[in-house]
């Protein structure tokens, strides 16, 4: 039995990597899927692939930094699929391992404006969705960089570690409400959000490596996918505003 059986899910940056493994299971499972990504070339290939298997998706070009954007996003799903009952912010950014002492007003603002506010937008704009049907769940993609000191820059580690606070924020005061909220802090995995590294920092990389060899393996966005699935169905109907480690147990040492 498919575990999304007629539910709508949005997945942010489901272009490649996390996102686009989260979108195509999702779609495997029953659910009618968002594929939403600033690179729509890319995104429409996603929707392609799922179309082929038999399942439904859609694809819409979004900058989760730019307000309109998520607006937009939104209210596409709605005309088209009729409402939201799932929504997954995956899209997000690196920082080049910059440490506070060289950051600049321009990486943090960007660093948070897409891993920090664009979750926030997004979540704003369902959540009457979600409260109105008294039903509604939301998967954040945090980090290990977000629950540790030193697995990023300044910027990225302050963002994912918002982002964690947001989850449980969320997932506590709209519990009430039909509204579950939680996050994966995924470790080392195999995407290419490493591409976000222009010019990694050099005192910042080696400080953020330093951990690195206690490592016990990367991880296949599939992998991550798995664990949104679970979140994302009602076999988690009891888990609420917490966070999900899958990083092979590199942050258990």
């Amino acid at each position: 039995m498919v575990k999304l059986n007629g539910k709508v899910a949005i997945v942010t940056g489901a272009a490649s990597g996390m996102g686009k493994a989260i979108a195509e299971l999702f779609a495997v499972e029953g659910a009618k899927v968002v594929v939403s990504d600033l690179n729509l070339e890319n995104a429409n290939k996603v929707v392609q692939g799922i179309s082929e298997k038999g399942g439904k998706a859609i694809a819409v070009a979004a900058n989760v930094a730019a307000e309109d954007d998520v607006q937009r996003l939104i209210d596409t799903a709605v005309d088209e699929f009729g409402s939201v009952d799932i929504l997954v912010n995956n899209a997000g950014i690196m920082d080049n391992f910059v440490p506070a002492g060289d950051l600049t007003d321009e990486l943090w603002e960007k660093v948070f404006a897409v891993n920090s506010t664009g979750p926030m937008r997004t979540i704003r704009k369902v959540l009457p969705i979600f409260t109105e049907k008294n039903a509604g769940v939301i998967v954040n993609i945090a980090s290990a960089g977000g629950l540790f000191g030193s697995r990023a820059g300044a910027a990225y580690t302050a963002s994912k570690h918002a982002v964690v606070g947001l989850t449980k924020n969320v997932g506590f005061q709209y519990a009430k409400l039909g509204v579950r909220c939680n996050a994966i802090a995924p470790g080392a995995v195999n995407t290419n959000i490493s591409a976000s590294l222009t010019a990694p920092n050099p005192f910042g990389a080696e400080r953020a490596m330093a951990g690195m060899g206690i490592n016990p393996g990367l991880g296949e966005p599939e992998d991550i996918a798995k664990v949104a699935l679970f979140l994302a169905s009602d076999e988690s109907k009891f888990v609420n505003g917490t966070v999900i480690t899958a990083d092979a147990g590199w942050t258990a040492y």
